[in-house]
């Protein structure tokens, strides 16, 4: 075996991770898929407590996603 491979032997991140995303007007709250380099998602969707379009913004994270 040759050095190089015991050096650069480690385990590789994954390049997605899962989210939780929380509605900022009801609480409401889904499960968002994102790449890791990215910054921390906020995004417009639609909010069945209120029926309307609300501001969604990622709360904590949930575990890497392999794809």
């Amino acid at each position: 075996m040759f050095l190089t491979n015991v050096l650069l032997k480690r385990k590789a991140k994954s390049r997605f991770i899962m989210v939780l995303m929380e509605s900022l007007v009801s609480g409401h709250q889904f499960n968002w898929i994102r790449e890791r380099l990215a910054d921390k998602a906020e995004l417009v969707r639609f909010d069945p407590y209120i029926q309307q379009e609300s501001v969604y913004k990622e709360k904590k994270k949930i575990k890497s996603m392999k794809f």
